[in-house]
This record gives C-alpha cells, structure tokens and sequence, in this order.
C-alpha cells in the first residue's frame, strides 16, 4: 500500500475529485483498477480566497514496487507506515502475584489500566473522585449553585480534567512508534467518531466523552480490571534498604485500608497538590518545572470564523475556526494562547475551597456562541518560585485566592473588558461580549489579581495579536480569571525505565508527573509506563510478535 500525500484541492470539490487527484498524481488512468482511504485531511487556509482541502490517501495499486520506484526521492509517494500497535509482554499464567496498582483514572490512568489489562495485568485502579457520571452532577453543582465538591469537580474523578475540556485530540510530541493510533482506535471502539482518525486536528467534546470512559471502563472489568472510587491514595509505605535504595510495597487510602502493592503507576493528575506534598515528605525525587498563568479570552466565535476563514466562514467541511498565537515581549516573557475552544464556554475548574479557576470546554458540535482560549504568560522556577519544589503550587494557589476575593468570595470569576484591562482602568459594564463563566462574573480590575509582569505582557501581546487576527484586541472581548492549570507545576522525576528516580516500582506518569500535556498525549505516556510496568513484572520478557 502506497501513502500519497499533499494532495491539494478546492474547498467544496465534488467527491470524485479525489480519486482524480490520485490517479494523477500515480500517472495511472482510469483503466488501472485502485482503491484508497483517506489517511488524513486537513485545510490551508493561509489565503482565505482560495482555502484548499489537503489529504493524506493509502492507495491499493498494481505494481507498487514500480512505482515506488520511479516516485524515489518524492518525499509525497511513500509505503504506507504500519500503525498497528503490538504488545510487549503477557502477563505469566494465572496472572502477577500481586496486581499492579493505576492511580487516577484520567487519560493517563485509563490508558494505563487499559494496556495492563489487555496484556493479562487485571489492575487495580484507584480515583479519588467518582464514575463520570455521579462527577458531572457535582461539577454542575458548582456551575449551578456555587456548590464546590473537593474531591468530585473538574479536575478529579473518572475520565480527569480532560473530560471537561475541548476533547482535543492531537499533540506535537514525537510519536514513531504510533501509540497516538492505538490511543484514537481505542476511543471509536469506545464511541467516538470514526472521523477522529483522519482529521489533522481531531476533538470529541464532553458529552462524547463522558460515554466513552463509561465503555473503557467496562472493557477494563471484562478484562479483569477492577475499580475502587472514592479512594485517595493519602501515603506510602516505602521499603528502605541498608544500602539506603527504596522501594514501594504498599499503599496507606484515606479510608484507613492498605493496599499491598509492588507495581504503582502515579497518575494523579496537575491538581492532586495534597499528594504532592505527600510524595515530597517521603522523600520520592519531586522537582520544580516551568507552568505558565493568565485568563481566559472570550470573542464570538462569528469574529473568529471571518477572520480566519473570510467569505468560507462556517463552510461544512472547515467548522468553527481555531487559532494558536504567540508573542515575545519585551520583558522576557512569552504570551500564547492556550487550549483554544471553538464554539465553546468558559468553565469553573476549582478543586480546593477559596479559590476560583478557569478552564475552557467545547462539545463536539463546537455550535456554542464563543470561541475561548487560555490567554497565558511563561513562566519558570527560577525566576518565579525559587527554593522549593513545591513553591508553584504556592504561587497558583495565591493567585486562585485573589481571584475568589476579587470575584466576591462566592466561585464567580473576576472579569473584565479588554479594552479597560490595557487602559488599566475596572469595568463597570460589559460590551459586545457576553462572558459564558458561570456561576458568574464579577467585572473588576485583573491587574488587582495578576502578577504585574504578566500583565504587562498580556498588554504588549494584545495588539500584536490583532494584528495577526483582526478584532482579536476588539475592546468588548472577555476576560476572565484566573488560568492557573495549565500544566503542573512539578515533575515527579523519573529515569529511562519510567520508575521513579530514588523510589523503585513507583512509575510516574501523565500530566501530573510532569511529562503530558493534553489528553492524547498523557494517554501515550499512559501506554508507556503500562509496558514499562509489565516488562518489569515479567523480568524484561517480551510478548512474541
């Protein structure tokens, strides 16, 4: 099979436009019998009056070999890549004397408990939150009522703070082997469109998700998997050795039962800072790592689609525009925009009392009135939270308390007009824009809540964004904050065999160790540390291919 790519077409061609596209491109006539698929499909829409379709196709054709050779050094004429995933190990029979331990059912949690579970594993699989669905009614709790559930919101339960996101499904992390593939084909075998998997930028939405996790979980239980909700994992029992190395044997739940436990994948998540902090007073090798902060931006998504797409605004097969942006200042500082949501809303994503946090979320129809992205400054432990590596923690907690006083004392979000925020000036009214944050927004001064050299640079990266896409600085868009989770503020530090650094059989993975950023990309890392754990299980013996 042949991979073609960069085939360029109009947007809105007829179907068989493709196939002609093929042929061409091959120099094979009608007469040759082909077959193809699309691999994948994107859009140039550099110039918004000519807008192009581009794909990726896997051609069946006679003599491929011929071809591939007269097509030699065309980087677009290629064999097509094996993206089949195979297993490294099977677990012995009867199964490990003891059942690895998953801790967080996030992306990285579930791809984890789903790999070890293919291979014979059967784990056990710890949360602190609860199922997806009991965990949706409580986070409606606080958009709703005010009413925060801290160990049931945004960031835990089944299915993590991905569940309530945009759904975006693609990352810039290297991936030769293709484990992003298996993660893709494991969530359409779960519900998710099929379309996922050739879409250059494909997304799924919450409401999708919240059925897929529900149908991995029970692939999970079928497999031998099994779940215990409402267990927060609250110590360690590590075994030190003479020679002063360690290693875990157990785990100490908040309901007073231990858990015996050689094998223990952490994937707790970017928010889990009380076990954090646990994990730093037992000694495991925990670090510092640069995250970054600032608010959510809000325009209509209309002004968004015009701007990127002119007259082909909300065509079919381009659906709601997206944006990504970036501006060095002159402070040092980087502005970008951050997990831009098309057609989306603005969401409460607070997990401790006091503080208020926001996120962005979109469903899959992305046919809500705002586009809303992350609009976040850099920055780094060094230059901000110097001497401990807890200390980020510290800084977004500050920050998410201001933000609660600023917005009232009552969840609400302090908000503000961009045109007042770079005058330096409150609002006292809203504008064209409607903010979508709820339980609501407060209109105030952020500079009152922000750091000021993030303020400064949010000023400076503003008009230099309008300029890139016109009305981005329009003076009625929203802000609203504060954005303070936009990675982890730690890395748990691990070596090449995915355990950690000081602490033997304890594997940190996803976001919250410090090593994803994104559902897909946490969901790889999930993938690895399940096959560094039954590699290790089985004393490095590998599964036949």
């Amino acid at each position: 099979m042949l991979r073609l790519s960069e085939l360029k077409l109009p947007l809105g061609h007829p179907p068989e436009a493709l196939e002609n596209a093929v042929r061409a491109r091959l120099g094979v006539g009608e007469g040759v019998p082909i077959e193809f698929t699309v691999a994948r499909r994107a859009n140039d829409a550099r110039r918004k009056s000519a807008i192009l379709m581009v794909y990726s196709v896997d051609v069946t054709v006679a003599d491929e070999a011929a071809l591939l050779e007269r097509f030699a050094g065309d980087p677009h004429v290629r064999p097509t890549p094996d993206t089949g995933y195979g297993f490294v190990a099977r677990a012995p029979a009867g199964g490990p004397a003891t059942r690895p331990v998953v801790i967080g059912a996030g992306p990285c949690g579930l791809f984890a408990g789903l790999i070890l579970a293919q291979m014979g594993f059967r784990p056990i699989i710890l949360d602190r939150g609860k199922v997806v669905r009991e965990r949706t009614k409580d986070t409606w709790g606080l958009w709703r009522r005010g009413v925060l559930d801290p160990e049931s919101n945004v960031q835990f339960g089944e299915g993590g703070a991905g569940t309530f996101s945009d759904g975006k499904l693609w990352s810039q992390i290297k991936d030769p082997r293709h484990l992003g593939r298996k993660v893709l084909t494991e969530f359409v075998k779960a519900g998710a469109p099929p379309e996922i998997l050739t879409e250059a930028h494909p997304h799924i939405g919450t409401f999708r998700l919240v059925t897929m996790v529900e149908h991995m979980r029970e692939t999970i239980q079928s497999l031998g998997g099994e779940y215990r909700w409402q267990n927060r994992v609250d110590d360690l029992d590590i075994a030190v050795s003479a020679d002063g190395s360690r290693r875990i044997r157990g785990l100490h739940l908040h309901t007073g039962e231990y858990l015996a436990a050689d094998h223990v994948v952490l994937a707790v998540g970017h928010s889990a800072r009380d076990t954090f902090a646990m994990l730093h007073a037992r000694g495991v090798h925990v670090e510092a790592k640069p995250f970054s902060v600032g608010v959510r931006i809000e325009h209509p998504q209309s002004w968004i689609d015009r701007a990127r797409f002119g007259d082909c605004a909300r065509h079919p097969d381009l659906g709601a525009a997206a944006y990504t942006l970036s501006h060095h200042c002159t402070n040092g500082r980087t502005v970008y925009s951050f997990c831009m949501c098309p057609g989306g809303r603005v969401v409460a994503a607070a997990s401790e009392p006091g503080r208020v946090v926001t996120n962005g979320m979109s469903q899959y129809s992305r046919a809500e009135f705002n586009a809303n992205s992350g609009l976040v400054v850099g920055i780094d432990p060094v230059r901000d939270y110097p001497g401990h590596p807890l200390a980020g923690i510290e800084l977004q907690r500050r920050l998410e308390e201001r933000a609660f006083v600023a917005g009232g004392s009552t969840y609400a979000a302090p908000g503000q007009r961009l045109g007042d925020f770079v005058a330096g000036r409150p609002s006292t009214e809203l504008g064209a824009v409607i903010p979508s944050y709820k339980p609501g927004v407060t209109l105030t001064d952020l500079a009152t809540v922000l750091p000021r050299f993030v303020v400064e640079a949010m000023r400076e990266a503003l008009p230099a964004f309008g300029r890139q896409i016109p009305g981005y600085d329009h003076p009625d868009a929203m802000l609203t904050g504060v954005e303070t989770r936009t990675s982890s503020p730690i890395r748990v530090t691990r070596g090449r065999d995915f355990q950690s650094l000081n602490t033997a059989a304890l594997f940190p993975a996803g976001e919250g160790a410090g090593y994803a950023g994104g559902i897909l990309s946490a969901a790889i890392d999930g993938i690895k540390v399940a096959e560094a754990v039954a590699l290790s299980i089985t004393g490095g013996a590998r599964a036949a291919a």
